[in-house]
């Protein structure tokens, strides 16, 4: 018994105490053999005052080093301390795809539960936190979000129940396993959780529902993969289950690159299965954040992607409410979200993401949990939606706001927030997996306002002298034609590549041609970006062969290593013009929050 104590003081979890003995146990039979030996942790309190004097504080850790709780008794044995603690589950570490966006989720959470008289705790390992602070919780626990130690604190605290639906991926990954220990999880059932999360289940669910869903196949092997993609055509997206910011999700062009990607991907998901699905080009996606009560949904918000399918939802600029979105489209999404909402009996926050094109509906995925923009959705309609979303996971009672959400007169545009210039030899470009890491959120009287103010507001200037254009397939050069005659016509010069030049040339707008990076030429791209010429360039990836790669990627990286405003995708170039076209600096109104009513 003293080895075994000496493990958990090593730091040892039970399951590798499990792997680690003859013969092998599980960890539930660990876990249930150091219990019935009295291996159990205590309570302690961090110490703020350096010994100066006994600590008083809100900051807590478990430990086996110790004999005695710090605190003056655990929740469970404090008389009327039984059912009336709610459990909240942080965030965790501040990473790509999950940040202060969470963090505040946990927090509104949590003050809409001590409004409601509940008693709380946080369980979050991250001290740069708002949830973290001292006084946001009745107690916070500075501990890792694992199933062994939110069992053990559960233990001491007895709660309610447990929320895993605020702090993002982390916690909801563990809604399944903390209810198959015995823990209470409120809101939607695990049952349902897993079933959207799972690629299989939540197709299965689709067809059942006759929701429409891009083709996809679990990729048993590699050469099952190549055959679905031989069957579908490329490119084909590559789609692990339970993660988070897109982490190994990529779009493959050839056989060589699924081969590659679909390696990865199972490093990242190793439990669960690879899923190749179809890749819709030219689909513009829409996401709607909702809140829901046994499965009826009580408030949601409909934001659409500037940028078309392809572009991961947390780089890209989305404007809420959606504007430019067919009538029949929003009428036929709200329907397929009330029949989502009804079938997994969600309690709570959710987000679905679709794909339209052609007024067509394809669903991409349900998260049963508060997603990135629930902040943004609360800001734009003065709504708090985690607010919504805790009152019927209490079961306490919540207006029905399902019907009035869209009458605004103001337009808000989220852009994201890049770090490239700070990531020496990093490709600058767009893809299925998260790079941003910030966002700026700002509102116009039209989608173009406030659209240019976002954009300003994340680091880009208006251009005064040139553009730079190398606009990528012959689809993505007739998209541009338009913001090309109007970058002209606001006085800029305009160079270009080879092909866009010719392009160009042939529809009645003159540049000056500038050759390839790789060129064996005295004058490059590079050089035009150096000499500064342009403060705007355009480069929109257009071929996977390796020479066209490389010209692309070095225009790239030089425009962020110089400064220079660098758009790399069609639409929000061409709506980049537009707002130029529209609105000159001093022409935008600079007003608070609370003048857009």
């Amino acid at each position: 018994m003293e080895l075994l104590r000496e493990a958990k003081r090593a730091g040892f979890s039970d399951r590798a105490i499990a792997r680690a003995v003859r013969p092998a146990r599980t960890e539930e039979q660990v876990r249930a053999h150091r219990r019935s030996a009295g291996v159990v942790p205590v309570v302690k309190q961090i110490d703020t005052t350096a010994g100066e004097f006994p600590a008083r504080t809100n900051y807590l850790y478990l430990t086996y080093h110790g004999d005695r709780h710090d605190l003056p008794a655990p929740a469970a044995e404090r008389p009327g301390g039984r059912d009336q603690t709610v459990v909240v589950l942080g965030s965790g570490a501040y990473r790509i795809g999950s940040s202060v966006e969470f963090d505040w989720c946990c927090v509104n959470c949590i003050q809409s539960l001590r409004r409601l008289g509940y008693r709380t705790a946080i369980v979050n390992h991250n001290p740069e936190t708002v949830s973290t602070d001292y006084d946001v919780a009745d107690r916070l626990y500075f501990e890792e979000l694992s199933v062994e130690r939110l069992l053990d604190i559960c233990e001491l605290e007895s709660p309610l129940g447990v929320v895993v639906s605020m702090g993002g991926q982390t916690p909801n990954n563990l809604a399944l396993p903390l209810a198959r220990a015995g823990l209470r999880i409120l809101g939607t059932p695990p049952e349902a959780i897993d079933e959207a999360e799972d690629r299989h289940k939540f197709s299965a669910l689709l067809d059942r529902l006759g929701v429409d869903q891009p083709r996809w196949r679990e990729a048993a092997s590699e050469e099952e993969a190549v055959a679905f993609a031989a069957e579908v055509g490329y490119p084909v997206l590559v789609r692990p289950s339970y993660v988070l910011s897109g982490a190994a999700m990529n779009a493959a062009y050839r056989d060589e690159d699924l081969r590659a990607f679909l390696a990865r991907a199972a490093r990242v998901s190793p439990e669960h299965p690879v899923v190749v699905s179809e890749f819709v080009s030219g689909a513009k996606e829409v996401e709607v954040d909702a809140v829901a009560r046994d499965g009826q949904v009580l408030v949601f918000s409909l934001a659409e992607h500037v940028e078309f399918a392809g572009v991961h939802s947390g780089d890209s600029v989305i404007a809420l409410p959606a504007q430019q979105v067919f009538v029949e489209t929003v009428r036929r999404i709200k329907r397929i979200v009330r029949q989502i909402a009804a079938s997994l009996r969600i309690t709570g926050p959710f987000n679905v993401q679709f794909l339209a094109r052609e007024n067509r509906l394809r669903v991409i995925e349900c998260n049963l949990r508060a997603s990135r923009s629930f902040p943004f959705a609360s800001k734009v309609f003065r709504t708090n939606f985690v607010d919504l979303a805790t009152r019927p996971m209490m079961n306490e009672p919540t207006e029905d706001l399902s019907r009035s959400m869209f009458e605004l007169d103001y337009v808000a545009v989220k852009a994201p927030q890049f770090s490239f210039a700070r990531i020496a030899g990093a490709d600058p470009v767009l893809g299925m997996e998260m790079a941003s890491t910030g966002e700026v959120a700002c509102f116009g009287d039209d989608l173009l306002e406030a659209f240019l103010k976002s954009l300003l507001s994340v680091g880009y200037t208006i251009p005064r002298k040139g553009v730079l254009l190398s606009t990528g397939t012959l689809e993505e050069k007739t998209k541009l034609l338009a913001a090309a005659r109007r970058f002209a016509g606001l006085g800029l010069k305009l160079y270009a590549t080879s092909g866009t030049a010719t392009f160009l040339a042939a529809n009645g707008i003159p540049t000056q041609a500038v050759h390839w990076p790789l060129d064996s030429a005295p004058s490059t791209a590079l050089d035009l970006i150096n000499s500064g010429a342009v403060d705007l360039v355009l480069n929109i990836p257009k071929s996977i062969e390796p020479e066209e790669l490389t010209n692309d990627y070095l225009i790239r990286r030089q425009a962020v290593d110089r400064g220079v405003g660098l758009l790399v995708n069609a639409e929000t170039a061409a709506l980049f013009a537009q707002a130029l076209e529209r609105y000159k600096l001093e022409d935008l109104r600079v007003r608070a929050w609370d003048e857009y009513q």
